[in-house]
């Protein structure tokens, strides 16, 4: 059996009275990507910082290609992409590339970097003088540009525009064609459903599922049935509702059934829609809490 990229077993941390992981096991094999998702608070930060060796775990062991995070031989097979993207104000765009590249053994071109990730054009400006979209898409491509085996992404497209974002999409989706590993936190579930294998939720310090998107959603089983009406109809089979104006939106386990209590009860309601339920909103159901 392969050894995984990324191992977690029995992690306990606490900061003082507050235990923020909880007995986490965690696995991540060559080749994947995995989204780690959960409400703010739910212990993200700290298991991944365990993970890349930024902390040392209370109890438990971490594994990182097979050692302990915190050795350099280990993460010299690593990218990070932090929450924050601050840098120096007077390095250029390209030199703080390469102040990344030094700590690589057989980095990718500087070049390749900055085209790939829509640089080039920003090659020799100061960093200071970047936008905070500029920053962002900076600070994403530094965790590709010492062509490492696994990349962590936190939270790497907040503050983007659309276009932007798909940008990086595409581009974490070549690394992963490349034989890539990706771990990924993100407040944006689209970009969970668009590039993960796997989802792992964490609630309170604890892994509280582990699955493919589809099956996370399944286990839910709910779907959305939206429509404009005055009011709200009074029905069986309702998980949940929100209201927006005129805009109805209910959960539901059985939408064919819903639909027909809808139009036996001769409410006035027009554009009706039906879909299955979103990642977030099966989330939010297992937990109670936004991710």
């Amino acid at each position: 059996m392969a050894q995984p990229v990324a191992q977690l077993v029995g992690i306990h941390k606490r900061f003082g009275a507050k235990l923020a992981v909880d007995n986490l096991d965690l696995e991540l094999p060559a080749g994947e990507v995995l989204g780690l998702l959960g409400p703010n608070g739910a212990g993200k930060t700290t298991t991944i910082s365990i993970l890349i060796g930024q902390r040392r775990p209370d109890q438990g062991v971490a594994r990182l290609f097979g050692q302990d995070p915190r050795r350099p031989g280990a993460r010299a097979r690593l990218g990070v992409t932090p929450q924050g993207s601050d840098f120096p104000r007077t390095l250029r765009v390209a030199e703080v590339i390469d102040l990344i590249r030094a700590h690589y053994p057989r980095p990718r071109r500087t070049a390749a970097v900055l085209e790939e990730f829509g640089l080039t054009d920003l090659a020799e400006r100061q960093t200071g003088g970047l936008s905070g979209g500029q920053r962002r898409r900076l600070s994403v491509a530094l965790a590709f540009a010492g062509d490492p085996e696994f990349v962590v992404l936190d939270e790497p497209t907040t503050g983007l525009d659309a276009a932007a974002r798909r940008g990086l999409w595409h581009a974490a989706r070549r690394f992963v064609e490349r034989g890539g590993t990706l771990l990924l936190t993100t407040h944006y579930l689209e970009e969970v459903e668009a590039l993960a294998d796997r989802v792992a939720l964490i609630d309170n310090g604890r892994l509280s599922a582990i699955d493919s998107v589809a099956a996370i959603k399944a286990r839910v089983a709910l779907a959305q049935v939206s429509f404009q009406a005055p009011s709200v109809p009074d029905l069986p089979g309702i998980e949940h509702l929100s209201q927006a104006g005129t805009t109805i939106t209910l959960f539901t386990r059985d939408a064919d059934r819903l639909v027909r209590d809808l139009v036996a009860s001769r409410a006035p309601f027009v554009d009706l829609r039906v879909r299955p339920a979103t990642l977030e909103e099966a989330i939010l159901n297992l937990t109670g809490n936004r991710p």
